[in-house]
């Protein structure tokens, strides 16, 4: 455990005092949680106040393009049988965000935080974590976070020497390459559905084979490790052999494969795997998340889907056709604004299903189903929607700020 610090300075308690008071201002005016607002005038007031509140934890940082906000979750209930914990559960996952979560844990042992890819260096240095969990990267708000090769060099090269354990994807090869700096590395067999983004050698530039869950490069020789934690089935294996039962509430391939990452993260801090694999079971959504919701008579299931690989992996988690689908999305800020990223989608996964579809770029996508030979309607809102859609549990997905909109709209 990170050794007790110093009480903060006078500076930092009124930089935590200001941004409290800002955060709750916020929420009282109904603009959000105020976590990003209370952050920001804290860390003006004090610009080393994250690096203060992270001392006296053991940290651990998830950084990822998809299950970040889930796999933290899952690493935050399972340590919490070692002692108190911290996290920004809801999501604010850059310094601001970062900084409000920590301010509220001056008892905890634990910090388990989210970490945008984007700005997981900085953290890191300022944090000084115990454990990194590094899951996947792929392509995603191409307006912001640039190309994924870019990600994994930055990663790279500021985690080269890092005295974190890293657990990190073995199956991802640009999670491989940006890992492979740190000279304390646990490798997770957890599975890549999407694969689009790594048939080139990030090592190289070489084209990447892939036999069966293999792969390497035959120029250069980068290649798939050795893992030592793999997720077979519904059980995860430990690095001794031994096969632990996965029972989760939240549905899907993707999230066995963030409660296996989740699972060697918490024997870095002596969790059992059993006792972690247990805990995650109390987890029934995350930040909304997989919820099923009742409105205007209807159940409605809330999934959220952001970029090509997070579209992929919810279409394999619906129900099976002729179960209806309403489509939103997005291209506000924190979306991104370049929409090209739905042409990677393959929406014919759709198929068989009523299709409806809403959202600010409810057109752009309408013209994507289109071409994908899908029949679908566009809809003004989720009333007309939800009043269209035949009858059956209806699965909504959506991008990120149109998710928030639903769940204003459905009172989640």
């Amino acid at each position: 455990m990170a050794g007790n610090s110093d009480p903060l300075t006078p500076r930092a308690k009124i930089a935590v005092t200001a941004g409290k008071a800002v955060a709750a201002a916020s929420r009282a005016a109904g603009r959000g949680s105020g976590s990003v607002i209370g952050g920001r005038v804290a860390l003006k007031l004090d610009p080393d106040l994250l690096h203060r509140l992270a001392q006296h934890l053991d940290v651990t940082l998830v950084s990822a393009t998809n299950g970040k906000t889930t796999t933290t979750r899952l690493i935050a209930e399972a340590l919490k049988a070692a002692g108190p914990v911290v996290s920004n559960a809801l999501g604010a996952n850059m310094p601001a965000g970062i900084t409000s979560a920590l301010a509220g844990g001056s008892e905890a042992r634990y910090g388990v935080i989210e970490v945008d890819e984007k700005y997981l260096v900085g953290v890191a240095q300022a944090t000084e974590p115990k454990c990194i969990a590094l899951l996947n990267l792929s392509r995603d708000q191409l307006d912001r976070a640039a190309e994924t090769r870019m990600l994994a060099e930055n990663w790279r090269e500021g985690l080269a020497g890092s005295k974190a354990v890293v657990v990190a994807n073995a199956d991802d090869p640009l999670v491989v390459w940006a890992a492979s700096s740190s000279p304390n590395v646990i490798w997770v067999a957890a599975g890549q559905m999407w694969k689009d983004d790594a048939w080139s050698c990030p090592s190289c530039g070489g084209v990447m084979q892939r036999p069966g869950d293999d792969w390497f490069c035959g120029e250069c020789g980068f290649r798939r490790p050795t893992p030592s934690w793999a997720l077979s089935g519904d059980h995860v294996l430990d690095p001794h052999g031994s096969a632990w039962p996965i029972h989760l509430q939240l549905p899907g391939r993707a999230n066995k494969a963030n409660a296996a990452s989740s699972a060697a993260v918490a024997a870095v801090f002596g969790v059992p795997p059993q006792v972690a694999l247990e805990r995650m079971y109390q987890v029934q959504a995350v930040a909304g998340r997989y919820d099923v919701v009742q409105f205007q008579g209807r159940d409605l299931r809330l999934l959220l889907a952001k970029n090509p690989a997070g579209w992929l992996e919810t279409f394999s988690l619906i129900d099976p056709a002729p179960a209806p689908v309403i489509l939103s999305v997005n291209a506000r800020g924190a979306d991104g604004t370049d929409t090209s990223w739905l042409w990677d989608v393959d929406y014919t996964r759709l198929t068989g299903h009523p299709i409806c579809v809403i959202g600010d770029r409810k057109l752009d996508l309408a013209v994507r189903l289109e071409v994908a030979n899908q029949q679908f309607q566009v809809c003004e809102d989720l009333d007309q929607a939800v009043q269209l859609c035949p009858p059956g549990r209806i699965e909504v997905i959506a991008n990120y700020t149109a998710f928030q909109d639903l769940r204003r709209r459905v009172g989640n």
